[in-house]
């Protein structure tokens, strides 16, 4: 008796599942190799040689998968936000994500709290780290691999407030109907008051809008240009944010912040003097 003759139409669609996975992949690395340009359908084809309605295909299904954009005006193809993500996440053996492990360790024991990593992208923040806090009541409105809009979260209000204001007012209006549609406790004179506030105070406070009874603490990072290129954040029940508390849990964010930064920069923690935080910049 002949046991592998039932296996054919198994064995052909596996194949064939492989190679919708294969031609996928390599479209999205054309894409990525493409750059800031982007690459248009044409020179896909041509580069892939695949035909034209497998490509549009594949790329239709790598769009609403979030791995790739298209530009409305040009038709252009580029790489997507959750590819970013991705890209993000896997990144914990190098850059910001590795040098901010030991003090979101820290923050989290000393706090009791859940303590966060976010980096902008575009008119985004990305958090790429949670680290879990003793304390048993916890807030899980954040997780690794979350994207919310520049200014919405204590660590994301805290990039937008770093940034110059002409920046500042441009995010705010690429994403205003964005966040009057999907955040509409953030209303445009809502999320200005909260960067004048986190400027004159130096962090930033989530008071429990983005989900009711769960606040933050935010602190801007800033690479060696001055730029913010992270945020650290506490986050915690509504009781443990009370504004004493605040008070308590910023400096904890500060030192944190500030080692960061020296660490990015390339310098020692004691051999020199820690890079000034972005939000202190952003106020001149």
């Amino acid at each position: 008796m002949d046991h592998g003759r039932g296996n054919g139409a198994g064995d052909e669609a596996a194949a064939g599942g492989t190679r919708s996975i294969e031609r996928a992949i390599a479209l999205l690395l054309l894409v990525g190799r493409a750059g800031a340009a982007g690459a248009r359908l044409s020179d896909l084809v041509a580069t892939s040689s695949l035909p034209k309605p497998t490509v549009r295909r594949v790329l239709l299904a790598l769009v609403r998968s979030g791995l790739l954009d298209q530009d409305g005006q040009t038709r252009r193809y580029h790489i997507g936000p959750e590819a970013y993500v991705l890209g993000t996440l896997a990144s914990a053996r190098f850059g910001i994500h590795a040098l901010s492990l030991d003090g979101l360790a820290r923050l989290a024991r000393e706090s009791g709290d859940c303590a966060f990593l976010s980096v902008p992208r575009d008119d985004f923040a990305v958090c790429i780290h949670r680290e879990e806090g003793p304390f048993p009541i916890r807030t899980h409105v954040l997780q690794a691999g979350d994207r919310h809009p520049l200014g919405i979260g204590a660590g994301s209000l805290a990039l937008l407030s770093a940034l110059p204001d002409d920046e500042a007012e441009a995010v705010l209006a690429r994403n205003a109907a964005l966040v009057a549609a999907d955040y509409p406790a953030y209303p445009p004179e809502v999320l200005r008051a909260l960067v004048a506030q986190t400027r004159a105070r130096g962090y930033a406070v989530n008071p429990g809008l983005v989900v009711a009874g769960s606040w933050g603490v935010g602190v801007a990072v800033p690479g060696p240009d001055g730029r913010p290129v992270g945020a650290l954040s506490i986050a915690a029940i509504e009781s443990r944010l009370t504004e004493d508390r605040q008070r308590l849990v910023a400096p904890l964010l500060m030192r944190e912040a500030d080692r960061l930064a020296a660490a990015l920069a390339g310098a020692s923690h004691t051999s020199q003097k820690p890079a000034p935080r972005a939000v202190a910049k952003a106020r001149s």
